[in-house]
């Protein structure tokens, strides 16, 4: 016993010894590495601090010009894109500030934008650039850019796309006004390729999920028709 307990002591021993010559051998490093991480955590701090979030408070307000032209009564797509000496344009926000969150949604409005000027195929590429958020408000946004790329797809003809963005609409906003229009407007693209079938799931959905929407009663003509 009085062996073991010493053979005991003795790796112990060794292990200390190891771990002290480890801290000679290596504390200077350890102590650049220990500085090194405090100066990272600063620098990420202070980036926060002094650049993120100015930039973010930047995009906001170089946005919001944008978006007055875009909501105007007679609103012009180009200008609210492009911009001019009196504002930026979306296209101005998403490329000089497409981390925050106004650069992000500075290209969905330009998708938006390309939409109503028949421009299928720059407003697919600014609509997918768009990264989904989270919230309730952006649930509705998300589910919005991924109609408005469901749409792009009917205009181009690829019907089969547009189920697919129209599907994950109804994802992203499961709610008693948007789901019900997506689950229309897939049914439609069905029908378009010749999948009545499939169109009249769609419907059925409506009327079993949201009986009360606008798009009941649409929903009840359609499956009518498909049956």
């Amino acid at each position: 016993m009085a062996k073991q307990q010493a053979a005991g002591q003795e790796t112990l021993g060794e292990a200390m010894d190891k771990t002290e010559l480890f801290f000679e051998k290596n504390g200077r490093k350890l102590t650049y590495i220990f500085l090194a991480l405090l100066v990272v955590a600063a620098l990420v701090f202070g980036y926060r601090t002094l650049i993120a979030q100015p930039r973010v408070e930047r995009a906001a307000e170089m946005i919001a010009e944008a978006q007055n032209r875009f909501e105007a009564e007679n609103p012009d797509y180009q200008l609210a894109l492009e911009g001019d000496a009196n504002g930026a344009g979306f296209l101005d926000v998403a490329e000089q500030y497409g981390s925050t969150p106004s650069g992000n949604l500075a290209k969905h409005y330009a998708g938006i934008c390309y939409l109503r000027q028949g421009d299928w195929e720059n407003a697919a590429k600014y609509l997918a650039k768009y990264s989904p958020v989270k919230g309730i408000p952006g649930a509705l946004i998300n589910a919005q850019n991924y109609g408005l790329q469901g749409d792009v797809a009917v205009e181009r003809g690829d019907y089969a796309a547009a189920v697919k963005f129209y599907e994950k609409a109804v994802k992203a906003a499961d709610n008693n006004l948007t789901a019900p229009m997506y689950l229309r407007k897939a049914g439609l693209a069905e029908q378009a390729q010749g999948n009545p079938k499939r169109a009249a799931e769609f419907y059925e959905q409506i009327l079993v999920s949201y009986p009360a929407s606008m798009d009941a009663r649409e929903a009840e003509k359609l499956l009518g028709g498909v049956q």
